[in-house]
């Protein structure tokens, strides 16, 4: 359902718990749009998209994040401060609260589904608190057509109530807040913030845990596209590294953003169906697709509009840097329908390396793809985060740890047979800097990073010569074309050599140190992955 044509349909949420409340059911993009500004939530921008605020939590919080640990779960997850316990007493307990909480209150319910492929369809119903929070719904999950709708089951439910606030010594929460799963009820139940990301990333949480373990394909944290020849190709990279940016690419459909399921039928379907995008420092120059997609029915949150306009001020971050943008796929023009691509040839896996170290690209072999994929590596810059005077290196495991529910390595060794069964050709995107460390050298320039990636897509780089960097032992192409062939290899960048050597090493103990808690886990060909420091 692509339209705004609202849907008359009665429904019941007692099997929840809910009772006689108001139930506003499956409204329009436009009606949840004009319910926000009446209710004074929210106010249109001058593009016509609707502008909201989270209220205290402008992101998610990772630590008020549970599991259920139950019978399902118990010898699963991959417990620990990313996949937190929850006792199932618990959850019934808190649980129940909610549901007694938003009994007699006007409330909002979409049902929708997450999974483009119909053989791994997973049907989903939201209970929003707020019709904003609704619309957000709308833009990120898959819309059923009407005729969809009228035998529609749910399979999962999320549940979503920021004015509920726990008390975290009576409901073994943490703080006021909360965003737990639970997988034998099949419900995310979040309360106490207003950060829409929490609802998203609990189904994507959920999907990472039963794709691998119920249908044995692998979910990613990444964006993909597609070619004319309909070669798709897989984009990793963590906040920062590019991923978005280098995805969108004029000449290639774009099947989706941010999550991805890899079958062994040797497809990629997306799970969502929209964006949810960064808009700090937001051009129409530098993404065109983005911007052009800022328009009613799109969400933006905790932005700040220039004085005494309704024009959004892209580069002020006073309420957080963190603003972002969810809108419904089709407001991309160059899109994949469907969203889902055939014969996945190459996957990037993009570091945005403040240590001036990595080369800008690199081919990888199997082994060091599930080394590099576990390690999750980008780096922080300078004046970042508050402390951070120098870079720091951030690892985050498969490039999305915080929803990861099993155990990295379990992904991993999906991947790495995936990549060897499809012949899949796995390459390191450096996007950061060049000639030294951020402070010294400079950022890579972007038409580099594109040229190269290009080339890549087009087997121009599959006959060049290779040499293997010293440290990481990653092959370095020696000729690109449309790319200075002095910026490929990272070390002749630097004016003191000596000193790219010892910060190599360096870098590559850190990666060795980071792997230390995965190793008794990993198999030889992902060990033998590890730098040579």
């Amino acid at each position: 359902m692509n339209n705004n044509t609202p849907f008359t349909k009665s429904i019941s949420l007692n099997n929840l718990g809910i009772e006689n409340a108001k139930i506003h059911y499956q409204l329009s993009a436009s009606e949840l749009q004009a319910k926000t500004i009446e209710l004074g939530q929210g106010v249109e921008s001058a593009t016509g998209a609707l502008a909201i605020n989270t209220g205290a939590f402008t992101g998610r919080s990772p630590l008020d994040r549970f599991i259920v640990k139950d019978s399902i779960t118990e010898n699963e997850v991959w417990w620990g401060n990313i996949n937190i316990p929850f006792e199932p007493t618990a959850f019934d307990a808190l649980y129940n609260k909610v549901t007694n909480y938003l009994s007699d209150k006007e409330i909002y319910v979409r049902d929708s589904y997450v999974c483009a492929d119909p053989n791994y369809r997973l049907n989903v119903r939201v209970v929003t608190e707020t019709p904003w929070a609704n619309l957000f719904a709308y833009n990120m999950f898959l819309r059923p057509e009407e005729d969809e709708l009228e035998d529609f089951t749910a399979e999962w439910t999320v549940i979503c109530v920021p004015s509920f606030m726990a008390d975290p010594a009576v409901d073994g929460t943490r703080q006021a807040n909360f965003a737990i799963l639970n997988f034998t009820k099949k419900v995310a139940l979040i309360g106490g913030t207003g950060y829409t990301g929490e609802m998203k990333k609990g189904i994507f949480s959920a999907l990472n845990f039963i794709l691998p373990v119920d249908k044995n394909t692998l979910p990613m944290h990444c964006s993909a596209n597609v070619g004319d020849d309909g070669d798709t190709a897989i984009f990793f990279g963590l906040s920062g590294t590019g991923k978005t940016t280098l995805s969108a690419d004029p000449k290639r459909k774009l099947i989706g953003d941010d999550e991805h399921g890899w079958t062994n039928e040797n497809t990629v379907f997306n799970f969502e169906g929209g964006c949810y995008a960064k808009v700090v420092n937001l051009s129409e120059e530098n993404e065109p697709d983005i911007y052009r997609a800022i328009k009613k029915g799109a969400i933006l949150e905790n932005v700040i509009f220039k004085e005494g306009t309704r024009e959004v001020d892209f580069e002020d971050v006073s309420i957080t840097p963190n603003t972002r943008v969810s809108y419904p796929i089709f407001h991309i023009d160059n899109i994949q329908p469907g969203s889902i691509g055939k014969n996945p040839k190459n996957i990037f896996f993009l570091t945005a390396d403040s240590f001036g170290i990595l080369p800008p690209i690199s081919r990888l072999t199997p082994g060091q793809a599930a080394y590099h994929f576990i390690s999750g590596y980008t780096a922080k810059v300078a004046g970042t985060e508050a402390g951070v005077t120098e870079p720091q290196p951030n690892f985050s495991a498969c490039f999305g740890a915080p929803f990861m529910p099993l155990h990295p390595t379990r992904y991993a060794e999906m991947l790495s047979k995936k990549i060897q069964d499809a012949d899949v050709k796995v390459w390191l995107i450096n996007t950061g800097w060049t000639g030294g460390a951020y402070g010294t050298g400079s950022r890579m320039k972007l038409k580099y990073t594109r040229a190269m990636i290009t080339a890549a897509l087009n087997g121009q780089l599959n006959d060049v010569e290779y040499k293997d960097h010293a440290v990481f032992g990653i092959a370095i192409p020696q000729s690109c074309p449309e790319v200075p062939s002095e910026i490929l290899n990272p070390r002749n960048t630097w004016e003191d050599k000596n000193l790219y050597d010892e910060k190599a090493i360096e870098l590559g103990k850190k990666f060795k140190a980071n792997f230390s808690k995965f190793e008794e886990f990993a198999n030889a060909e992902i060990l033998a992955g590890a730098p040579k420091a």
